[in-house]
């Protein structure tokens, strides 16, 4: 019969038996787990090191390759878009640093800006209830202004926005294309009072009598909206741009470099077959993307085929490669060439908008 006493030992050599398991685990197998951690731990400060170090070269040459274009800039561009018009047409929190990046890389150029179009939100909304509203109104316009083809509401829209800011006439010449100074103003004075966008610079002037831009720049949004590149407002801006590459000699898409992630306006572009049509350049808040836009408008002039440009999803390289150029000889000189890191150009233009 086991006694009261037997259980005792039994219970007491248990936790004995546990007390020495304890120590000699934690003598024998310390040593083992620590020097493990510190390899471990030893790694990954190599690893983060290495980044660093890394990090800081990608940062000197971003550096150095900013610099380059901002001391160069004036060389790279100059005569590019002489005699051009340009206007710049914002989407709904376009960022100012590349607005005004491409507003001075443009005067540099030698182009003149007709002025900027705010889009506002409710140009991009696709209820039901708001594409019933553009279509009244451009049912409305439509009866002075050159009626629109076909399409939807926002496309009709666009259409009439295209004709009253831009045109592919003679850029020497002061006269419209084919609107009056009036009717264009009535489309934009009308666009604006039922807040789909506002103007400034010349285009916000009473009367204007000068001609309409040659040339387009379409600015995106800063961030990519909720709902990927099917969110109404990409798709909105996508048929803004078909449209105003139509009216005009050349359209090109732009946006900072964190606007153009997965999502985004112009990463929507590029995934559409829209993105073969008109050309882009994704991180025009640098410098060197500012001197590219300004160089792919140049080229669309020479009748280049549309590119997708900058360090973003969907770009297919840089820059625009250079037009041919002869070698000199004895009767023929070679001038106006500029060549950068990102891209090339030529400065001959012509205003066709041929694309080969």
């Amino acid at each position: 019969m086991i006694n009261f006493r037997f259980h005792v030992v039994s219970i007491v050599a248990v936790f004995l038996a546990l007390a020495v398991g304890i120590v000699l685990g934690a003598t024998e197998l310390r040593g083992k787990a620590l020097d493990a951690l510190n390899s471990t731990s030893s790694d990954l400060a190599n690893e983060l090191n290495a980044a660093h170090a890394q990090n800081h070269t990608l940062q000197q040459q971003v550096t150095g390759d900013q610099g380059f274009g901002q001391a160069d800039m004036a060389r790279l561009l100059s005569g590019l878009l002489d005699n051009q018009r340009v206007v710049l047409v914002d989407a709904p929190g376009a960022p100012g640093v590349v607005i005004n990046g491409l507003t001075a890389a443009l005067r540099q150029a030698g182009a003149t800006m007709t002025g900027q179009v705010n889009l506002q939100p409710k140009l991009l909304d696709a209820s039901e209830s708001n594409q019933q509203f553009l279509s009244t109104l451009v049912q409305t316009l439509a009866s002075s202004a050159a009626a629109p083809s076909n399409g939807t509401p926002l496309q009709q829209a666009a259409q009439l926005l295209g004709g009253a800011i831009l045109t592919k006439n003679d850029p020497s010449s002061n006269t419209g294309s084919g609107e009056s100074s009036t009717i264009r103003q009535d489309v934009l004075s009308s666009y604006g009072q039922a807040g789909l966008l506002s103007v400034s610079g010349p285009l916000s002037v009473t009367g204007q009598t000068a001609a309409p831009a040659t040339l387009a720049v379409v600015v995106t949004p800063a961030a990519a909206p909720a709902g990927g590149d099917s969110d109404p407002v990409n798709q909105g801006l996508i048929t803004l741009a078909q449209e105003l590459d139509t009216a005009g000699l050349g359209t090109v898409v732009t946006s900072s470099i964190s606007g153009s992630v997965t999502g985004s306006a112009i990463n929507a572009l590029r995934s559409s077959s829209a993105g073969t049509q008109i050309s882009s350049v994704d991180d025009t808040d640098t410098v060197i993307g500012q001197i590219v836009a300004v160089q792919t408008l140049a080229q669309e002039l020479t009748g280049h085929k549309p590119g997708s440009y900058g360090d973003g999803p969907g770009a297919s390289g840089a820059g625009p490669s250079p037009a041919p150029t002869p070698s000199p000889t004895s009767s023929t000189q070679v001038t106006g060439a500029t060549t950068h890191s990102r891209g090339t150009t030529s400065s001959g233009k012509k205003s066709s908008k041929g694309k080969t």
